[in-house]
């Protein structure tokens, strides 16, 4: 409940590839192959709360960071775009520990489908945790959203990439999979961000890790600056 009396009811929830926040990319469009669908509930699940939304090729999602409320949050953060080792007010930062707990990210809108009574919006280039509440949708608007010659403080360029590769043994567990092209793109664009802490990065590091894609656990070690896709198991 706000501080005035008002609550926050979700208006949708969504559906992605990221089944826990280890897997997550920190910023959205890292991940382009990363789709999702946003289902509506409540008195926003209707045709009618969509009604022109098509004309937009982007979104911005308001969403709760559900899983981080009960931790709290703290002033200071120690952003990974650092390496974890120097603190940052928690507004100079986009850390998922807030006050309010309240996220946003910019999406594509590749579609919007009509299931019965049930509305539809299909995303592309998502961040969000498999099950995430979506508090609210705008509409993306290029000329007010777009400014030139901003600054982005310490994380003003993108993240470096790691190089990927999949071991036989994973290509042979994608191997007839319907979808295989696509689950082989994104675990590459997720792994490529590597989702290690940011201490781990530039260390020699034998242990070997895991991330649950889709209905995938994927594991991987790291090796020369390398990430090798060592195993690819169905839940």
């Amino acid at each position: 409940m706000t501080p005035n009396g008002h609550t926050l009811a979700p208006v949708g929830i969504i559906h992605s590839p990221y089944k826990e926040k280890f897997a997550v990319p920190r910023q959205p469009r890292l991940v382009p192959a990363a789709t999702a669908q946003i289902q509506l509930m409540g008195e926003a699940n209707c045709p009618e709360s969509v009604r022109g939304l098509e004309q937009f090729s982007h979104l911005w999602l308001l969403f709760l960071f559900d899983q981080n409320l009960s931790a709290g949050w703290k002033p200071t953060v120690r952003p990974p775009r650092l390496g974890g080792n120097e603190r940052m007010g928690v507004f100079a930062s986009r850390s998922t520990f807030r006050p309010n707990g309240i996220g946003m990210s910019a999406v594509e809108l590749q579609g919007i489908r009509q299931e019965g009574s049930q509305t539809w919006l299909d995303v592309g280039s998502v961040d969000l945790v498999d099950g995430t509440p979506i508090i609210d949708i705008k509409p993306y608007l290029p000329y007010a959203d777009r400014i030139e010659h901003a600054h982005g403080g310490y994380a003003d360029s993108e993240p470096t990439s790691t190089e990927v590769r999949f071991s036989d043994i994973a290509r042979q567990s994608l191997a007839g999979h319907p979808r295989a092209d696509e689950i082989e793109a994104v675990i590459t664009q997720v792994l490529a961000q590597d989702p290690r802490p940011a201490y781990k990065k530039d260390k020699p590091d034998e242990k070997e890790y895991a991330v649950n894609l889709f209905d995938l656990n994927v594991k991987f070690s790291v090796s020369q600056s390398i990430i090798t896709v060592t195993a690819i198991e169905r839940f």
